[in-house]
């Protein structure tokens, strides 16, 4: 991906492993550095030289030299230290930015099948009139099962073929590729005055876009926020900071390390409170900054955290420019929270866990407010009270049974699920600590693709206050608590 440089000055990044840039400004070397520098190049141009002269299939001497970058680079053992070129450079770029080629959707990948979970707006997908929920069957001719998964992507202008299973009906789809774009900052009011907000990544603009989404949630009548970083991977860490200023009006963000081992705070001190409780959706994809900002605003006491344990990425890297125009990316710094918590390859542990994207929103929901939730969806798509979210109810039917995945029928009821293997058992437990099991034997529970489904009218009978009824002709199922 390619860090764009303005004013002279190389951005901040964090990116899934190859984050957090800075410039840095290397001291210049003593006499004594230089003569052993000289002595350590002239060793290694005796053996290029060699190389050269003697090889007997011949070589290519910018080969040759990438090698022995790349070489030293790969001797660090740090997956997040490489060397890029002009284009790799630009392509880091791009990718940190959330630019790229394709058609514009977010797809989702199970034991059985691959379907759209998302289409963005104004995509070349949107256009062409494929919908979230939609489950590819093949690629330009290619069974999805046999393709590598990345047909998609391809030059901007060129066409793609899909089909694609929607509901009982077969349809066929030519998107035309275009440059995608993707908006960083997405927010919606839900329910009683809940503002919904996304950060997709931390791209240059994830600021003013966060700014903007405050402001149209404020003006809304914002109570409180769910805050949704899972599958962040990160981005530019000055734009995480700045976010940051916008829920804390003073106090330390994080600190950092350099190879001295000297701890510095990074310190907040003109910010503004955001004055609303606030929860924050985390993943085992929210990555760098998103994790910066999550142990931030947790440490700070500012946001309760509901999800999964994070990636676990607590270091930096510097974009170092080379003087032909390549840069090195080098980890040059580690990062730890405000409480001083390094989790670098732990990850960040949620203050309340819940397994699986439904429930976790759902979870999140009723943390922020939200006391009153009507779901609707199928095993590909789900809305609560009327907006679309990414996830899925988990709907299977069996006959004239019903069932919804275990963990969105706990969350709906705020209870905890356990899965019995010895008595092949779903184990619900309500908020008093009182269990209720749903057995494979008696067809109040299935367990399948590694999950765990209820029979809605053997848990309606238990949790009554969960209400529910489903459409066979539109194949969409309705859960409703009060």
């Amino acid at each position: 991906m390619y860090v764009h440089m303005k004013s002279n000055k190389v951005l901040t990044a964090f990116l899934s492993g190859c984050l957090a840039l800075s410039i840095i400004l290397t001291p210049a070397a003593s006499a004594a550095g230089e003569e052993q520098a000289a002595t350590d190049l002239d060793l290694v141009q005796e053996v290029l030289n060699n190389l050269e002269t003697y090889n007997l299939s011949g070589v290519d001497r910018d080969t040759l030299i990438r090698g022995a970058i790349d070489g030293m680079v790969n001797t660090l053992e740090d997956p997040y230290s490489v060397y890029f070129d002009n284009q790799e450079a630009a392509d880091f770029g791009h990718q940190v930015d959330l630019e790229y080629v394709g058609i514009g959707v977010r797809l989702q990948y199970t034991a059985n099948e691959v379907y759209i979970e998302e289409v963005f707006a104004a995509s070349p997908a949107e256009k062409a009139g494929l919908k979230r929920g939609d489950s590819l069957l093949k690629i330009n001719g290619v069974r999805i099962q046999d393709t590598a998964g990345d047909e998609l992507s391809g030059a901007a202008g060129s066409q793609v073929t899909l089909l694609v299973q929607r509901g009982q009906v077969t349809k066929s789809f030519k998107v035309t590729r275009s440059e995608i774009a993707s908006i960083s900052v997405t927010s919606s009011m839900v329910g009683p005055k809940i503002a919904y907000v996304t950060i997709s990544g931390f791209t240059q603009t994830a600021g003013t876009e966060f700014v903007a989404a405050l402001n149209k949630m404020r003006a809304a009548g914002m109570k409180s926020m769910v805050l949704d970083l899972r599958d962040n991977p990160g981005g530019y860490m000055d734009a995480a900071v700045d976010i940051a200023e916008h829920f804390m009006d003073k106090g330390i963000m994080m600190y950092t390390a350099d190879n001295s081992g000297t701890l510095k705070p990074v310190t907040i001190t003109k910010g503004s409170k955001i004055g609303v409780p606030v929860v924050i959706l985390t993943n085992a994809n929210t990555a760098s900054a998103a994790e910066a900002l999550t142990g931030a605003l947790r440490d700070n006491k500012l946001a309760t955290v509901v999800g999964t344990t994070s990636f676990g990425k607590a270091r930096i890297q510097s974009l170092l420019p080379i003087s032909n125009g390549d840069m090195l990316k080098l980890t040059t710094d580690k990062y730890l929270t405000p409480n001083k918590e390094d989790f670098n390859h732990i990850g960040l542990a949620p203050d309340i866990k819940v397994e699986g994207s439904a429930a976790q929103l759902i979870t999140a929901m009723q943390i922020a407010g939200m006391s009153s939730i009507e779901a609707t969806g199928d095993n590909h798509i789900m809305s609560l009270n009327g907006i679309p979210f990414a996830g899925n109810l988990g709907l299977v039917r069996k006959g004239n049974l019903t069932y919804a995945s275990s963990r969105v029928l706990t969350a709906l009821v705020e209870g905890e699920v356990t899965w019995d293997a010895k008595n092949k058992k779903v184990i619900v437990t309500n908020g008093a600590g009182a269990t209720s099991g749903f057995s494979l034997a008696s067809k109040d529970a299935l367990y399948q693709n590694q999950g765990s489904y209820i029979e809605l009218s053997a848990f309606s009978k238990k949790f009554p206050q969960l209400t529910w009824s489903y459409n066979a002709a539109q194949n969409l199922l309705k859960l409703a608590v009060k």
